[in-house]
């Protein structure tokens, strides 16, 4: 990048920095005058140009630098050689960058003056300039779009260099007059808002050359296409959009999960985010040298299971998205959901979330997707590649400042050695040591451990904070005196953990729980105690019901997603048509909310802490073993799958009809066996070969016909592999 620096007699020079070197600097935001009006990069190297009208602008955002700390800036009138056709190329896809990258971004408005006026009534105006500042010629010109929306400090200077306001105290009017979304104004990603969205933004706005109202966009998009000029405006809009489908396309087979939403459902089935519960640790010294101190870049939260981690790490991501002035991204690992348990998974989230918010750093997923399309996010060499993504998009001198939260790492069950070498930037470890030996070998001054256990009293406030929120709620406990002993019952039992707290109130809203107090009373301290007390509910249930609920939980137990809730009632033998089969199932998920919860028709264990403990009690007679119930699932899979696969099953009109025209039938005979195509295999055991063969000779090309109309023929690819390993 080639900067200008003024000189202390007032002289400018140009200087070339690399991209890893790029000093602080301002950048200028005009409109051009008349050809020969602005001084160029021949005139700056030549000396000359002094005497041009352009030359005001130069002099004006030296000395606006100067003012600010900053020694360099940039215009594109002389820091660009328009004579090399490839240097002005390069300048063209590097432009929106250099403006989001400055420190300070000038727009000088040469139709706006300052000079004071007064209204017919002789009243002072508050903005006397505000009507020449609506109608500046600088809001109709194209370049200047993404010359607002870069930066994230914009200033606006009138003709005599007085300064009128910034992108954010002018946002009513720079909206009003623009009609970009006040979102997209305070820095909202670009990449939130939809293509047609954002192609209006350019609708009223000119440019000399026809071809510039699509190369100003590219920015924009996160694209690039190479200028061609004289191929007219109707040719580069349409290379843009086949650019534009092509970052979406690429966007879309990475996605795996989206965070956001991750994020959302664990607060959601928690009960909602509580700052008073979490807002503890924002003056925790270790959190507080972490979030500030540049050399201690790894933060290890460490605490037993149910002491609100997860939540904790939920608020600080709240906390995070006000003050981290890079980009932040996390994940949400989950040991019972196979899409998010594994290292390459997490890698695609965090991928994913950083694409979206800053999407020029696609260009390191292009370079190997545009190569082997989507299979490089899913072969066998997918973590090699996806590390290797990685790393160079963390080095991008563009990403000045990431910060990366990843929850539940000891539930990454698939390469979780890689991902934590790939954490701590070393391979100097041993690939079998456990998460704790391996961070701890971090340098001390880029690791800190924030121990649950060393904050034991803030999380002992907290958890009675969370205590006295959930209370509040419960119609049981409008009386004041009981109220304060259920209350004080709890925090004397609960010894720091959110879950606990969480089990017994949800005991408290069922409607057998008529004496409050005798429910707290009898709850045993200890997670595990409690899930104790919770199975020897269950198994007062009446027989069937009993039954099914030990069912519900040991299918639970050893899927490898959550389950529909017709899922997971055809693999437990319930019966019916598909709103009668949803309907029992979630009464029975009802009965067992202590360790299932339901959204969105899903099916989820609770906390990973029921998991291993039903994973424990599976040993005992209360549960099938792990054995058994995989065989379960094996043979009952076989069964529904030989029952319902046939050909056509979507009543398509003819072979090879397109897949992104296929419509799902309102009655979906998919609907119950969606997992069972999928995970079938991966239940299977060695000693029914010949099972598997009459069903691989009978449903073979069925089967197939089920996971391509569901687009999981990735997924069914794993399975044939895995059944030919068998053979």
């Amino acid at each position: 990048m080639r900067l200008l620096r003024r000189s202390d007699t007032g002289e400018f020079s140009l200087t070339q920095f690399p991209d890893e070197a790029i000093p602080p600097y301002a950048i200028l935001s005009h409109t051009w005058g008349a050809d020969g009006e602005e001084v160029t990069f021949k005139d700056l190297t030549n000396g000359t140009g002094k005497d041009k009208l352009g030359y005001v602008k130069i002099r004006f955002c030296g000395e606006q630098a100067a003012l600010d700390d900053l020694e360099y800036f940039w215009i594109d009138t002389c820091c660009i050689n328009k004579a090399n056709n490839a240097e002005l190329s390069q300048a063209i896809s590097f432009m929106f960058r250099w403006y989001r990258n400055a420190a300070r971004c000038y727009v000088y408005l040469s139709d706006v003056s300052t000079t004071s006026f007064t209204s017919n009534r002789r009243e002072k105006l508050a903005k006397p300039w505000e009507s020449d500042f609506r109608k500046s010629r600088w809001f109709t010109r194209g370049w200047t779009l993404q010359e607002l929306l870069a930066p994230s400090f914009v200033e606006f200077f009138s003709q005599e260099g007085k300064q009128l306001g910034d992108k954010r105290s002018l946002i009513q009017e720079i909206h009003e007059i623009t009609v970009i979304p006040e979102s997209a104004l305070r820095g909202t990603p670009l990449s939130q808002f939809s293509v047609n969205e954002r192609l209006s933004w350019i609708q009223h706005r000119q440019t000399k050359l026809e071809e510039d109202r699509a190369y100003s966009l590219l920015g924009i998009f996160g694209v690039y296409i190479a200028p061609i000029y004289g191929e007219g405006m109707t040719t580069a809009f349409r290379r843009l959009q086949e650019e534009i489908g092509k970052l979406e396309q690429c966007i879309k087979d990475l996605h795996l999960t989206n965070p956001q939403d991750d994020k959302k459902r664990v607060e959601d089935t928690k009960g909602g985010l509580l700052k008073d519960s979490y807002r503890w640790i924002l003056g925790n010294a270790d959190f507080q040298r972490w979030r500030d101190d540049q050399q201690s870049r790894l933060l290890w939260v460490k605490g037993d299971p149910g002491k609100g981690k997860t939540m904790l790490l939920c608020g600080v991501i709240e906390e995070l998205k006000k003050s981290t002035p890079g980009l932040l991204s996390f994940f949400f690992c989950q040991a019972t959901d196979s899409r998010i348990n594994s290292a390459t998974a997490v890698l695609r989230g965090l991928l994913y979330s950083l694409v979206t918010q800053q999407p020029s750093l696609v260009s390191h997923l292009r370079n190997k997707y545009d190569q082997a399309g989507p299979s490089v996010f899913k072969d066998a060499n997918a973590w090699v590649a996806l590390s290797d993504i990685f790393t160079n998009m963390i080095r991008d001198p563009d990403l000045k400042m990431a910060c990366l939260v990843v929850d539940a790492l000891d539930e990454c069950v698939s390469d979780l050695p890689k991902l934590l070498d790939l954490v701590i930037c070393t391979s100097t470890l041993s690939a079998r040591m456990h998460i704790e030996q391996k961070l701890r070998g971090v340098d001390a001054r880029a690791r800190l451990s924030l121990e649950l256990k060393e904050n034991a009293e803030q999380v002992s406030r907290a958890v009675n904070v969370y205590i006295e929120d959930k209370l509040s709620s419960l119609d049981l406990l409008q009386d004041d005196g009981l109220r304060d002993q259920v209350k004080n019952i709890l925090r004397r039992k609960a010894n720091g953990m959110f879950l606990w707290v969480a089990l017994v109130v949800q005991e408290l809203k069922g409607p057998e729980s008529w004496d409050p107090l005798q429910v707290v009373e009898e709850a045993p301290p200890g997670l595990h105690q409690l899930y104790d007390r919770i199975i020897e509910q269950i198994k007062q249930l009446k027989q069937r019901n009993s039954e099914i609920c030990r069912l519900l939980l040991s299918t639970a137990c050893v899927a490898y997603r959550p389950l529909y809730l017709a899922e997971i009632g055809s693999l437990c033998g319930l019966l019916g048509q598909i709103s009668v089969l949803t309907r029992n199932v979630r009464m029975f998920a009802t009965m067992c909310s202590s360790f299932l919860a339901v959204r969105d028709d899903q099916v989820y264990l609770i906390h990973q802490s029921a998991k291993d403990y039903l994973s424990d009690k599976t040993r005992d007679t209360i549960f099938p073993s792990q054995g058994r119930m995989h065989y379960n699932i094996f043979s009952r899979s076989l069964k529904l799958m030989s029952n319902a696969l046939k050909h056509n099953m979507y009543d398509l009109n003819a072979p090879g009809f397109p897949i992104d025209k296929v419509e799902v039938p309102v009655d979906n005979p998919l609907a119950t066996i969606r997992y069972l195509y999928v995970h079938w295999a991966d239940h299977l055991y060695t000693q029914d070969k010949d099972v598997i063969k009459v069903f691989i000779q009978n449903k073979y090309l069925y089967w197939l016909e089920a996971l391509s109309l569901c687009r999981s023929m990735s997924k069914g690819i794993l399975a044939i592999v895995k059944l030919n390993a068998l053979a």
